[in-house]
């Protein structure tokens, strides 16, 4: 715990720079063409891709409005360049601390505009204290709209019985282990569990035949993802594998290759660098392997 913590603290020293040089394989750029040049990229490979427009907790208005207009432009610009993506959107950063009501209009407004050009939203989870707002929001949109889907983490508990409500509905999910720090009482700690977890929660999804991103770079619960598809008899559209960009770039070819739809996560804006340090002070054994990195450890 005291090493996780002198490893926050550090990560603020290093120098702009050289956080920007390590963060290239991960973060598209800080423009919307570069995040096409990547999504281009990604699709000559047979890869699909979902883009994410960085940044979280608006603390103005006009922060989430600018969030709005830049979703906008990112749907405009997939389809003038007939790419093979959609895109992801942050609650947060449209407004849900703010004002629900604000961030339900702000999504209603992405939604429709991805609706006119055939395309899909995906609302990215958050933290916990998030997570009752979002499902409420993303039920009263999924009334509304088809083209929009949600996250659910897997090491929450509570997360079993969220599936099991959203299934009734064909929720479309994508399905990830989570990456925020919560309490013992809110969220699984036990690496095991929640491998086990996220197993049960994709075989409750697809079982329903909801239609699951498999988001994890984790090849052991890729493997539960296989079996399960094996065992329903699923075909290759009512599923996918989703990853990070510049994460296993190994596994991800494997998986392309045996013929299974693979999406990867495409974040891009000018929030890179605050994006990153929140998520380093989240996760400080994500801030270890940048330093180990940084500095040629082993």
């Amino acid at each position: 715990m005291i090493f996780n913590k002198l490893i926050v603290w550090f990560m603020p020293l290093v120098p702009k720079f050289i956080v920007k040089h390590f963060s290239r394989p991960y973060v598209a750029g800080p423009d919307l063409q570069d995040a096409v040049d990547t999504v281009r990229e990604l699709n000559k490979q047979g890869i699909l891709a979902t883009l994410d427009v960085l940044g979280e907790s608006a603390k103005e208005k006009e922060e989430s409005e600018e969030a709005v207009e830049d979703y906008f432009r990112a749907l405009e610009t997939i389809q003038a360049e007939h790419l093979d993506c959609n895109i992801s959107v942050k609650p947060t950063q449209l407004g849900l601390l703010l004002d629900k009501e604000f961030c339900y209009e702000n999504l209603k407004r992405i939604i429709r505009k991805a609706q006119s050009y055939d395309n899909f939203v995906r609302i990215d989870m958050e933290d916990s204290n998030c997570t009752s707002d979002v499902i409420e929001l993303f039920q009263r949109l999924q009334k509304e709209f088809k083209n929009v889907g949600i996250v659910i983490q897997a090491y929450l508990r509570r997360s079993l019985d969220d599936v099991t409500e959203l299934v009734k509905t064909r929720t479309n999910f994508r399905i990830c282990k989570g990456i925020y720090v919560e309490h013992r009482d809110i969220a699984y700690k036990d690496y095991e569990i929640i491998n086990n977890n996220f197993a049960l929660l994709l075989e409750t999804a697809l079982k329903s035949r909801c239609y699951v991103g498999i988001a994890t770079h984790d090849e052991k619960v890729s493997w539960h993802g296989l079996r399960l598809v094996h065992q329903l008899g699923l075909s290759h559209e009512e599923y996918e594998f989703q990853m990070l960009l510049g994460v296993d770039e190994q596994l991800r070819r494997i998986l392309v290759d045996e013929g299974h739809r693979l999406r990867v996560y495409v974040p891009y804006g000018k929030n890179w660098y605050a994006y990153s340090m929140r998520r380093l002070k989240e996760n400080p054994r994500i801030a270890f392997y940048i330093i180990k990195a940084i500095f040629g450890f082993k």
